[in-house]
């Protein structure tokens, strides 16, 4: 019976490609889609929400993808660099994903509250929210400072428990 399974699973994903909860997933996500669709049918501006997904998919995949990924090359080199001339330490955990998470968050949290942290519309933000504009930078900073220590708190425990790891003496009998 579990070799049935094997093969059927294999047979699954070189047809599909992928598990089959992954179309499920897909599945789910479509469903959802489509129920948001309907309930947007007979708003009036409906069309101004097209138009502005289209130009959010566009911005980001032939601008904004680009460009981080051209930020990011710099570090990418570096690690090439690193494995390439330092051979006799290998990287316990790599710095790299603890780099970009706080970057990534940080400039997707800049992009939303551009216009707050610019302070353009602060009547409109007045009269919507109730609040004065004043301290919207001050407090992105500290969330981008906020991410960048819990990234690093994070990056010392890993090495922290990596270096444990490679110094535990082995059990020999």
């Amino acid at each position: 019976m579990k070799l049935e399974q094997a093969e059927g699973m294999t047979l699954w994903r070189r047809l599909y490609g992928a598990n089959p909860l992954h179309l499920l997933a897909v599945i789910g996500c479509f469903a959802l889609s489509g129920y948001v669709v309907s309930m947007l049918w007979d708003d009036p501006t409906w069309p101004a929400l097209l138009i502005w997904f289209v130009g959010a998919v566009i911005g980001h995949d032939l601008i904004l993808y680009p460009l981080y990924a051209l930020a990011d090359q710099p570090t990418v080199l570096a690690r090439w660099a690193r494995r390439r001339y330092v051979r006799d330490r290998p990287v316990l955990v790599p710095a790299i994903n603890h780099l970009r998470a706080p970057v990534l968050g940080s400039a997707v949290l800049g992009l939303i509250y551009l216009p707050t942290i610019t302070r353009h519309g602060e009547d409109a933000f007045r009269f919507t929210a109730g609040l004065d504009m004043a301290g919207i930078y001050r407090h992105w900073l500290l969330i981008t400072a906020g991410l960048f220590l819990g990234s690093a708190v994070i990056y010392a425990i890993r090495l922290g428990r990596a270096a444990r790891r490679t110094t535990r003496p082995t059990d020999q009998a």
